[in-house]
């Protein structure tokens, strides 16, 4: 059995990551960081950044250092909750959920492992969210697992 699991550093993935280790110790996983393109590039305009076209090499490049970093600590995470670990990154992707489904056709995953922000009523329909899409859109079965409650 082969798990994937879809981390992003949120305390969503991370709770995600602890239960796969109590339900699945001892298996393998790769831990799936995805850099959406998309997104840096609107992050970049949101925030005032003009880069020409061609310009971007050295701050994508810091980005897939960044992802690769964050892959690295959740399988540093999934070992310690028990798992066999890997970290992997999908980098220059068009959306994240696509990116989670290919990665598990790649790696032959039994289960695809993922957190969910929890997001509800007209919010959830309007934008969706990235573990609904990977469960409507995956031939394998996914496990999401909802977020921790938040400590009052």
């Amino acid at each position: 059995m082969t798990i994937l699991i879809a981390y992003d550093g949120s305390e969503d993935a991370k709770a995600a990551i602890a239960f796969a280790g109590t339900l699945l110790k001892g298996e393998p996983a790769v831990v799936l960081t995805v850099w959406e393109r998309a997104a840096m590039t609107s992050a970049r305009a949101s925030a005032g950044l003009v880069v020409a076209v061609g310009d971007t090499s050295a701050e994508d490049a810091a980005i897939e250092e960044s992802m690769t970093e964050l892959a690295a600590e959740g399988a540093r995470l999934a070992g310690a909750a028990g798992l066999e670990a890997t970290p992997r990154v999908a980098t220059d992707a068009l959306s994240v959920w696509s990116a989670i489904v290919d990665a598990a056709e790649e790696v032959g995953a039994t289960l695809i492992v993922t957190g969910t922000r929890g997001m509800g009523g007209i919010r959830s329909l309007l934008l969706g969210s990235t573990s609904d899409r990977v469960l409507h859109h995956s031939t394998r079965p996914v496990l999401v697992v909802p977020a921790p409650e938040a400590h009052t």
